[in-house]
C-alpha cells in the first residue's frame, strides 16, 4: 500500500532524497528489504547508497546502516536471506542466543531476596499477603531471554570489512539510529551530536532491545532499549537534515480479518491463539502512533515529499508468516517486492511529476516485466561476480606470465 504525502510548497528541483525506515523484527527486515529493491530497480536516478540522509529503528536500523556503508539491498540479501557470504554467515540463531550472563546474575540474587522476603514475612505473618510476601522475587526475572550481543559482534565485523566503516562520522551522508533511553524515556539520536561517536553497531544493538526479548544496552552509563518505544519511524530527523523527498517504509500494520480469507477461520484472529492477539495488538499501537507523526510532518515539512510504503491491512502473507524459516524469508522479500512493484504501477501518473521534480523518472518498462523478482536480481549479480572474477583471473594470469623472467 503506497501513500503519498505531497509538499503543498515544495521546493524547486530539490534533489535530496532521504530513507526512513521503521522496525518490525525479521519480518519487517524482510518487507523493507523486498520494497528497497523494487524501489531501486523501478525509479531511474534513485542511487540508494548515496542518498542525502538516512534514518532507521529497530530492524530497519540495521538496513539503514547497511545502505548507508555501500551495502545494496542485493548485497544485504545475500548475507540474510541466501546466507551465501562465506565471510558473513547469518542464520536465525544470531538473534537468538540465550541470554546466558542475564540468566545468571538474575539467578545469583535468589538467596538474598528469598531471605529478604521470608525476613518481611516473620516480621508480620498475619498481615501480609501472598503477592507481598512475593513480590521482591520478582526482580530476578531476565531483563531479557536473549542475547544481542552477537548480533552486535557481527555487524562490527560486517562494517569494518570491504572499505566500510563502523564509525558515523567517517559516512559521506547522514545516518541517524533511535534507541530509546530507558532513564529518561527519551529518543536518543545515534549518529546525531554528542552521540555520534558511538560505534554503529552498538547503535543498533540498542535501538533492537525490544524489552523482554533482548536485556536494555548500556553505553557509557546510560541504558537504551527499543527506539520504536516512542515512534514507529522517526521520518522528522531525515526532514531536519532538509531532505526533500523521503521513502517511507513501515512493515507493521494492523491485519483487516472482516474479509476473511484461508488462513482466518470465519475472520475471527482469537481462534488462532495468544501470539496472534498479542501481534495484532502491538501492530495496531504501532500503526496508530505512526499515522499520528504522519499527519504531523504535513504541516511541519511543507516543502517536502513523502511517499509512505506499507503491506495492505489484508495482506495474509505478511501476518501469518514464519519468518524463521528459510523459505519464507526467500518467499516474503519476492512478495514484497511485488506488492511494491504493483503500488507503483498503480500510482504511476500521480508519481511520475513528483518525481520528475527530484530529478529522478519511473522505469514503466521494468515495471511491466512480468518476470522480475528479487530472486532474480540475486541470480544477476552472482553471475556478473562470476564474469568478474573469470575477468580477473585471466588477467592476472597474463600480468603472471608478462612478468616472469625469461630463461
Amino acid at each position: 500500500m503506497l501513500t503519498p504525502q505531497l509538499a503543498r510548497n515544495p521546493r524547486p528541483e530539490g534533489k535530496r532524497a532521504a530513507i526512513a525506515l521503521a522496525g518490525g523484527g525479521p519480518l519487517g527486515a524482510f518487507f523493507e528489504l523486498g520494497t528497497l529493491q523494487a524501489l531501486a530497480e523501478s525509479i531511474d536516478g534513485l542511487e540508494l547508497n548515496s542518498l542525502h540522509a538516512y534514518v532507521g529503528v529497530s530492524s530497519g536500523a540495521m538496513l539503514a546502516a547497511g545502505l548507508a556503508n555501500g551495502l545494496t539491498p542485493v548485497d544485504i540479501g545475500r548475507l540474510v536471506i541466501t546466507n551465501e557470504s562465506p565471510a558473513f554467515p547469518a542464520s536465525p540463531g544470531l538473534f537468538l542466543h540465550p541470554a546466558y550472563r542475564e540468566f545468571t546474575s538474575r539467578v545469583a540474587r535468589l538467596p538474598g531476596l528469598a531471605t529478604r522476603a521470608l525476613g518481611e514475612y516473620l516480621r508480620s505473618p498475619l498481615s501480609r499477603s501472598l503477592a507481598e510476601v512475593l513480590d521482591p522475587l520478582a526482580s530476578i526475572l531476565p531483563n531479557g531471554i536473549f542475547d544481542s550481543a552477537p548480533l552486535e559482534e557481527y555487524l562490527r565485523l560486517v562494517f569494518t570489512a570491504g572499505g566500510r566503516t563502523n564509525d558515523f562520522r567517517e559516512l559521506d551522508r547522514h545516518l541517524f539510529v533511535v534507541a530509546t533511553d530507558l532513564n529518561t524515556g527519551e529518543a536518543a539520536r545515534f549518529g546525531g551530536p554528542g552521540l555520534d561517536h558511538v560505534p554503529i553497531s552498538k547503535a543498533i544493538q540498542a535501538s533492537t532491545a525490544l524489552p523482554g526479548l533482548y536485556p536494555p544496552v548500556e553505553v557509557e552509563g546510560r541504558v537504551f532499549a527499543d527506539g520504536a518505544l516512542l515512534r514507529t519511524m522517526h521520518a522528522s530527523m531525515v526532514l531536519e537534515a532538509g531532505a526533500d523527498l523521503v521513502f517511507c517504509i513501515n512493515p507493521l500494520v494492523s491485519f483487516d480479518a472482516s474479509k476473511g480469507g484461508k488462513r482466518k477461520p470465519d475472520g475471527v484472529l482469537t481462534e488462532r491463539g495468544l501470539a496472534v492477539v498479542l501481534g495484532q495488538t502491538f501492530r495496531s499501537l504501532i500503526q496508530s502512533r505512526m499515522l499520528v507523526g504522519m499527519a504531523g510532518y504535513h504541516s511541519r515539512y511543507p516543502r517536502a515529499d513523502i511517499l509512505l510504503f506499507e503491506p495492505d491491512r489484508d495482506d495474509e502473507e505478511m501476518f501469518f508468516a514464519n519468518v524463521f524459516r528459510y523459505a519464507d524469508r526467500r518467499r516474503l522479500v519476492d512478495h514484497a517486492f511485488q506488492r511494491v512493484r504493483a503500488d507503483l504501477r498503480r500510482h504511476a501518473s500521480q508519481l511520475a511529476p513528483v518525481l520528475e521534480r527530484h530529478g529522478l523518472r519511473l522505469r514503466r518498462s521494468v515495471l511491466a516485466d512480468p518476470h522480475r523478482s528479487f530472486h532474480l536480481s540475486l541470480d544477476r549479480q552472482r553471475r556478473a561476480n562470476g564474469r568478474v572474477m573469470r575477468d580477473l583471473g585471466r588477467t592476472l594470469r597474463r600480468l603472471e606470465r608478462l612478468v616472469a623472467p625469461t630463461r
